[in-house]
């Protein structure tokens, strides 16, 4: 098998798999602040040991993100050798910026949740569990920098065979940073919040614990639903921000074969690359171009305006694009439920709702997960966008069989690790707040 294509494989698995906890990290420090928050401010005890609860959890998933995360970044070095060579001066900074500036901090301070409780007073407790949210999330922003510059890139020169940084700024506040960033962190808000949700409707569901159950529900029941509602406004800036910047991306989003003015937008379909059309169309006319251009008849490019080996994969790229949309959707629809419910004051009790929660847990991983498969897929043939083919960023001197041979090691160790994450999860789960002690003890 073709050696850039094993090498893609297994980049793509092992960041998907590292992905599953950076946006579970987003939400739970974002549930964290504000049960401390309510804590610091009333002083009951309830919200203590739901703060202590949850701090469980956001250390196990810190666990598992800091070491896929480490094999992902190494990665770079053994697989993809030429990218490092070509643009290691740039992509390395915000890499490095990363574990120096945001890593740490949100390290050293997640300590303090897990063993310092009765140590510190509740004031620089408090103060810990922010800067655990604020060191997520610079986390987040440094690596949205680094593969934001490879979407859009700017702010460098080609100098000896390399990318050479001219201006920070540009490079790390390029045409697609922010929107990416606050696309990502959203989508990260609705995935542990609704993590948080599902956990306590368990709880409702098997009638236990309920004076826990009924006020974490409440808070994050209310963070659910406001971003699961502003995940719309975050999504179409981004996808706007993709029409204008990279047009072929946004053509195989929506299978858009030829150039036209008035464009349609599709809801379902199946893309034929060797016919260049799409089967079992279902579209909305002329939506498309007023969605970017706010003009039902703005012109958008067509996949039949770029030479054929510059088109990213079509049907993948369609396929992940409206899965990431449509359980977009049913986000929202829940949270508008959710919403209706906590007004008429019937949230607690309505069980089917409940087992919608609960079922509804893993929906945003698969959302992330599709979301950075459409990004990335819909680059290609590029690794750096118009500037490096992904072809020429692989290692040359690393076999087929060897990347065929760690492939099957991550496959095994991943598992392994997924299982035994599992297992401690559901194991802190059934404990409960009342039950769990503080961290640390």
């Amino acid at each position: 098998m073709d050696g850039v294509l094993l090498a893609r494989i297994q980049f793509a698995f092992t960041v998907g798999f590292h992905f599953i906890f950076p946006p579970t990290t987003f939400g739970l420090t974002l549930v964290i602040l504000i049960v401390e928050s309510l804590y610091l401010r009333t002083k009951s005890t309830i919200y203590k040991s739901l703060s202590d609860f949850l701090v469980k959890i956001l250390a196990l998933v810190f666990v598992l993100g800091t070491a896929t995360g480490i094999v992902m970044e190494f990665s770079f070095g053994n697989n993809w050798a030429e990218y490092s060579r070509f643009v290691g001066d740039i992509f390395g900074a915000p890499l490095a910026a990363e574990g120096v500036f945001a890593f740490f901090l949100e390290s050293v301070f997640l300590g303090v949740l897990v063993f310092g409780r009765e140590r510190v007073s509740q004031g620089v407790y408090w103060l810990s569990s922010f800067l655990v949210f604020f060191g997520a999330h610079l986390s987040g922003l440094w690596i949205i920098i680094a593969n934001s510059w490879m979407q859009t890139p700017a702010g460098f020169k080609i100098e000896g065979g390399r990318a050479v940084l001219t201006d920070f700024w540009r490079a790390a506040f390029n045409a697609s940073t922010v929107e990416r960033y606050v696309h990502t962190v959203v989508g990260g808000w609705i995935t542990g919040t609704l993590l948080v949700a599902g956990i306590a409707a368990w709880y409702l569901l098997r009638r236990r614990d309920g004076e826990y159950a009924r006020p974490l529900l409440r808070i994050a029941t209310v963070c659910f639903i406001a971003t699961a509602l502003l995940q719309f406004a975050t999504g179409h800036a981004s996808s706007v921000q993709v029409a204008k910047t990279q047009p072929e991306k946004m053509a195989a989003f929506e299978a858009l074969w030829k150039t036209q003015k008035g464009a349609p937008l599709p809801l379902f379909g199946i893309p034929d690359e060797k016919a260049e059309k799409t089967h079992f169309l279902i579209e909305i006319p002329k939506l498309l171009s007023f969605l970017v251009y706010g003009d039902f008849s703005a012109e958008m490019k067509g996949l039949k305006d770029f030479p054929e080996e510059e088109r990213p994969p079509v049907l993948l790229s369609f396929a992940s694009y409206h899965i990431m949309f449509f359980l977009g959707a049913w986000f929202a629809l829940l949270s508008l439920v959710g919403l209706y419910l906590l007004m008429r004051k019937r949230l607690f009790e309505t069980r089917w709702y409940l087992y919608g929660l609960l079922f509804s847990v893993p929906l945003p991983y698969l959302a992330n997960e599709f979301g950075w498969i459409a990004a990335e897929v819909g680059r290609q043939p590029w690794a750096v966008y118009h500037v490096m083919k992904t072809s020429e960023a692989v290692s040359r001197v690393v076999p087929a069989g060897q990347i065929v041979f760690s492939l099957a090691v991550f496959a095994l160790i991943y598992t392994l690790l997924f299982v035994v994450f599992l297992k401690i999860l559901f194991r802190i789960v059934r404990k409960g707040p009342a039950q769990v002690p503080a961290p640390g003890y």
